[in-house]
């Protein structure tokens, strides 16, 4: 039994996303190997040759996969699948976009999300914004699913020694092209990947609070600021910070939560960080018992405190 990892990186390098799953495909069990698909993206297979677990990498260096338009990626991927028993990828936003396809092509179903393995047909999966796990089995010959990476640890970046071998496998679908992106610039760690994270909600009340508030504290303790779907909402930050359901999913070793009550949507996003902190006026808001540490305190007074002590 073989299993096709889909690596996500951005032609450079591995995203820390491709670690996390290349770790459920292990547990899954057999051969794993990964997909680099993209253009001038030799570096990230041979990076990919380097992670334990993996004992091949299949490079498709082409202008068709330059950026990973789902359209042609998902007829690389259903080709190659015909080898495989599991066909396994991130739950990012490039996996949930190309895998659906492959299932389709496959004619196969596809189970989302996973979060656990129990064994090479069967998988737990978060249903109902995480407040229910749904553990489902597959009968088909060829498993396709995408892997909730805050759920698994990240496979070990160096010690491994797979060869990288070349597919020569190209199709442009043409119905489809990259016309540009506009990528948000911080200085301070991406939210998906934060080992730190310093969050604010409605209580925050403007924008001007979260420069003059959240951001010192996250600067000092270099962390990455995320904030809730009502902060969003209300505009007072971009959605690129949402935590939640409809949001970013993050697990980092520790998440400050500041004036946010932890509706289940946002629980839903930031439920498995290691320490989560909440800093609440209210002691029955809903994120007091998933806390570590709750203060109940003004987050106005408290956080510029805590930022002034460190």
């Amino acid at each position: 039994m073989a299993i096709l990892v889909y690596a996500e990186h951005d032609n450079a390098s591995l995203k820390k996303a491709t670690l996390n799953t290349i770790t459920a495909a292990t547990q899954i069990g057999g051969d794993v190997h990964v997909l680099v698909a993209g253009s001038g993206c030799a570096a990230v297979a041979d990076e990919a040759a380097k992670v334990v677990g993996v004992s091949k990498v299949l490079l498709a260096d082409n202008a068709a996969y330059a950026n990973q338009l789902a359209e042609n990626i998902s007829l690389l991927v259903n080709e190659l699948a015909a080898d495989y028993s599991h066909v396994v990828a991130p739950a990012t936003t490039t996996g949930k976009n190309f895998l659906p396809r492959v299932a389709a092509l496959s004619n196969v179903s596809m189970i989302s999300d996973i979060t656990a393995v129990v064994d090479a047909n069967t998988f737990d999966r978060p249903i109902y914004a995480g407040n229910a796990t749904a553990t489902v089995k597959s009968s088909e010959d060829k498993i396709l699913v995408t892997v909730r990476g805050t759920a698994f640890d990240a496979a070990a970046a160096e010690g491994g020694s797979a060869a990288v071998e070349a597919v020569a496998t190209a199709a442009d679908l043409g119905k489809s092209s990259f016309v540009g992106e506009e990528l948000a610039k911080s200085d301070r760690p991406e939210l998906t990947s934060a080992e730190i994270i310093v969050s604010g909600g409605r209580a925050l009340a403007s924008g001007e609070n979260f420069e003059k508030v959240i951001e010192p504290l996250a600067d000092k303790l270099g962390a990455a600021v995320g904030a809730s779907r009502a902060a969003v909402d209300a505009g007072f930050v971009p959605n690129d910070l949402q935590v939640g359901q409809t949001g970013k999913v993050v697990a980092p070793s520790l998440y400050i939560a500041c004036g946010i009550s932890g509706a289940i949507q946002h629980l839903a996003g930031m439920g498995d960080s290691k320490v989560i902190v909440a800093i609440n006026t209210d002691p029955e808001a809903p994120i007091a018992s998933v806390a570590d540490y709750f203060l109940e305190a003004d987050l106005f007074e408290a956080v510029p405190e805590m930022t002034s002590k460190l």
